[in-house]
């Protein structure tokens, strides 16, 4: 907060930081992170840990995250739990809501503070709000259209902000995979992090796959590098011709932003010759839903959304019930699905779609991270069902 004194001489502290809402409400509160504004989707995140992974994952870019929980920084930040694989990319999300000022870090693997690693990557902090306020606000009436804003001299135009907030179009019908995907291909090798080892480097992979990028995450890529698999990562815009032509025993569609019809304008042809082909096929999050729409779904805007690590989904083809991470904004509407579609998975919470399969080939998806960093890590069969899936075909 600045401090700013009327003529009685009484000191006031006025406001650095604003979230001006479409409907031209105004929160306050001190800023933090890199001064500036930009305008995004605000959504509520209740994950206890990952902030660094969520403020990277590319799925969050158009939006701004308020979270739940209030030791936001104890951790610090490192160089290792970045999950945006693009780094010349705009970063994930735009902008974060906290309700109290950031935690000193205290983690032996933390190299830099919160606070600074928000002003190096260019994003926009806000605390000293009623979190709890403003994610029951969200609950009820859905998730707004906002610009945050920081200033350090407190000085606004409030008119422009309310002006900005509410001419934003909203993420219906916005396509954000350009911003995020890769421009060329390339391989990847990394393999998971292990205690007092870090990243190990795969030495062979005995499946080729891959990955189509919308905005994948790091720890997806590290996963199927785990479970045998030599990665190739291609441009969301790669032809399946020029897909096909590496001749892969499986192909991943990835996460990432945006609304799911609209990247499918130029995604979805490509998905239904990669169907076609017979390939084995495995979709996650955006990939899930690209998949629905090419499959004859409907994709739908939710009221709040999904985010969090604490999401409960059964499982309809095993019957267990597994904790998982997810974070979307649109969903799969079952009732699209075709009849040669199979659910497999809903949400516990809401009993919306979480997982499909196609009948008959080996195609399947889940709306959810099983990769969960942050998260439980209860979904991991999934890459095993994958790698299944292409050790059947070969076979």
């Amino acid at each position: 907060m600045t401090t700013k004194q009327d003529d009685s001489g009484w000191a006031e502290h006025a406001p650095t930081a604003l979230l001006v809402l479409a409907d031209g409400t105004v929160l306050e509160g001190f800023g933090l992170g890199a001064p500036g504004q930009a305008v995004g989707e605000v959504c509520f995140n209740t994950a206890m840990t990952g902030y660094q992974e969520i403020l990277t994952d590319p799925s969050y870019a158009g939006q701004i995250i308020t979270f739940t929980f209030p030791h936001i920084g104890n951790v610090g930040t490192n160089d290792e739990d970045i999950e945006m694989v693009n780094m010349a990319a705009a970063t994930g999300a735009r902008g974060v809501v906290l309700h109290t000022d950031i935690t000193d870090p205290s983690n032996y693997r933390s190299t830099r503070h919160l606070d600074a690693w928000l002003k190096a990557r260019g994003i926009i902090g806000l605390a000293g709000i009623d979190t709890r306020a403003l994610t029951a606000m969200i609950r009820d009436k859905g998730m707004p259209n906002a610009v945050i804003a920081f200033a350090p001299d407190g000085n606004f135009d409030l008119a422009a902000l309310k002006k900005e907030a509410a001419a934003w179009p909203g993420l219906v019908g916005m396509d954000l995979v350009p911003m995020v995907t890769t421009g060329q291909r390339y391989t990847w090798d990394e393999l998971p992090w292990e205690w007092e080892k870090g990243y190990q480097r795969a030495t062979d992979g005995k499946y080729n796959v891959v990955a189509i990028d919308y905005g994948v995450k790091r720890n997806i890529l590290r996963l199927l590098a785990g479970n045998g698999c030599k990665v190739t990562v291609v441009p969301a815009t790669t032809s399946a011709e020029d897909i096909l032509a590496l001749k892969p025993d499986g192909v991943f569609l990835s996460n990432g932003p945006g609304d799911p019809a609209e990247t499918g304008k130029y995604a979805v042809p490509v998905i239904r010759k990669l169907i076609d082909s017979g390939t084995p096929t495995f979709g996650i999050c955006l990939g899930h839903q690209m998949l629905g729409i090419a499959l004859g779904a409907k994709t739908m805007k939710m009221h709040q959304g999904h985010h969090g690590a604490n999401h409960p989904v059964k499982d309809l083809t095993t019957g267990k019930v597994e904790i998982t991470s997810m974070n979307h904004g649109f969903a799969v509407d079952r009732d699209s699905l075709p009849k040669d579609a199979e659910e497999t998975h809903v949400s516990l919470f809401d009993g919306s779609n979480a997982g499909l399969q196609l009948k008959g080939k080996p195609v399947f998806s889940v709306q959810y991270h099983p990769e969960a960093s942050p998260g439980p890590r209860d979904s991991r069969y999934l890459f095993e069902r994958f790698v299944g899936l292409m050790e059947k075909r070969k076979g």
